[in-house]
């Protein structure tokens, strides 16, 4: 029996492994019943702010699926080997894998077989089953299908610390062309109704102290990049309108990996550079953590995102009337726009200077970059020494400076403010 389910697992841990939107980041769901698990802030599935690696079982539910999307793998007309876990298979596996402590959570997506509600409420009912039977109170994240009924979302959310629903193309027109069978309005929908759910919810917590809780860690999307032309600033402008219409948590940016020669795609061997998708990821960081509007970062002049240097450069280089900053002085507000210098950073410098004048040696311990922060910031110690320079010989001194450190081993996670 156990050969039959890791076959199972195989196929479907890596047909998975093509949806990126799986942190879990946010959740505030206790343990407070000597059940199974404990859900803490700051979750993700690579690493939480304190360094701490954390593990998700990530799988999908099915590869099966009665949609033809031609940029999916589990599409009906691919010629895969297909699975499927029955529903005590994966409230089994996701038991037996925390108690050996392989796992702190469950990520469950699913191809569709038969209907949007069919496949919704096995997906609610491994929640359920973990919450209910089992007391596991660690992280979980369901998708949510589109088109699923809002009773189906209503207990997804109840259960279940997190929610998505997949946009998966930046643009309507690259929906209908790649998966004409689905649209646009059956994946708002669904976001509509966790919004407006999740608001309520918090209304509610404010007079009632025992109030259930509705999906705490809020919901995400993914896009995939690269299997249309649609350009930064189209795919930035539709995250734009996720966070600030639906609150979402998180827009994921999954690079499209070639795997059919359907001439609507790009051919095979041609994949997206691993470098666009950190590009967009810094320029969503600054629109969500940094106070910076899309705008700011792309433009219709500008539609793309520079490839040699991180948006927050080179919105910097582009507006050097800003600079240079008196880091003794200086708002909140501005500091945070001075490449090198990151959130913790900026309030660091905020709270310090209130008892000393800072110069170069206290921003050092304090931990901003100061081989980037140094051509935009004067200190007590040391006046503007950068002042001639033109934004070409500065933008050329820290590009070199990053190529010649990091060129051998060039990581895409790298923190670039």
């Amino acid at each position: 029996m156990w050969d039959r389910i890791k076959e199972k697992l195989e196929i479907l841990a890596d047909a998975a492994k093509y949806d990126v939107s799986c942190a879990s980041s946010g959740s505030s769901r206790k343990n407070q019943d000597k059940g199974l698990g404990d859900t803490g802030m700051g979750i993700c599935h690579a690493y939480t702010e304190d360094g701490r690696c954390v593990s998700l079982l990530k799988i999908l539910l099915t590869n099966h699926c009665i949609f033809d999307c031609a940029y999916c793998v589990s599409r009906k007309s691919n010629d895969v080997k297909r699975a499927a876990f029955t529903v005590q298979e994966v409230v089994d596996l996701t038991i037996n894998f925390y108690r050996r402590n392989y796992i702190e959570g469950l990520f469950l997506s699913s191809g569709i077989f038969k209907n949007a509600d069919y496949t919704m409420e096995r997906l609610v009912l491994i929640a359920k089953k973990l919450r209910t039977e089992h007391h596991f109170h660690g992280y979980i994240h369901l998708k949510a299908i589109p088109g699923a009924s809002d009773e189906l979302m209503q207990e997804a959310a109840t259960y279940a610390d997190r929610l998505s629903v997949n946009v998966e193309m930046p643009t309507e027109q690259s929906l209908h062309l790649l998966a004409p069978d689905k649209n646009r309005a059956d994946m708002l929908k669904p976001m509509q109704y966790l919004k407006e759910g999740i608001i309520q919810n918090r209304e509610e917590k404010k007079q009632f102290t025992k109030t259930p809780l509705f999906a705490p860690a809020g919901q995400s999307t993914q896009m995939v990049i690269g299997a249309t032309p649609e350009s930064d600033l189209e795919i930035l402008y539709m995250s734009n309108y996720f966070y600030r219409q639906m609150n979402l948590k998180r827009v994921y940016y999954s690079g499209y990996v070639p795997i059919s020669n359907d001439n609507r795609l790009p051919a095979i061997g041609t994949p997206v550079p691993t470098i666009r998708e950190n590009r967009l990821y810094q320029a969503d960081w600054l629109m969500r953590f940094y106070g910076f509007e899309m705008n700011e970062l792309v433009s219709l002049d500008q539609p793309h995102l520079d490839m040699d240097i991180d948006p927050k450069l080179s919105w910097a280089l582009n507006n050097l009337h800003f600079f240079p900053i008196d880091i003794n002085r200086a708002d909140r507000v501005l500091i945070l726009r001075v490449p090198g210098i990151g959130v913790q950073s900026a309030d660091k410098i905020c709270q310090a200077r209130r008892y000393n004048k800072l110069t170069w040696d206290h921003l050092k311990k304090i931990g901003i970059s100061v081989s980037r922060a140094r051509y935009f910031v004067v200190c007590n110690d040391r006046q503007d020494e950068y002042k001639s320079l033109t934004p070409i010989q500065i933008r050329q001194q820290i590009v070199n400076r990053a190529h010649s450190k990091y060129a051998a081993n060039f990581s895409p996670q790298l923190n670039l403010f």
